[in-house]
């Protein structure tokens, strides 16, 4: 898997993650089994994934690339 998100998206991808679960479990009550919450929340796995992989599917399909250059 070629590595295609860099350091800035990465920590970008992070923050999102973040709020996504925090929306997810405490704003929409998903904590308190809302299903809609707890969607959102786990929906923050796919930028968590890709921010630590360092690798965006969707940046392939697309041809951008956020990683540093060698």
């Amino acid at each position: 898997m070629k590595k295609n998100v860099g350091t800035v998206d990465s920590m970008i991808r992070y923050v999102v993650a973040a709020a996504l679960v925090v929306v997810g479990l405490f704003v929409l009550k998903g904590i308190q089994g809302n299903l809609t919450g707890v969607i959102v929340a786990a929906a923050a796995i796919v930028p968590a994934l890709t921010a630590t992989v360092k690798s965006c599917p969707l940046y392939t399909i697309v041809g951008l690339n956020t990683a540093e250059k060698k």
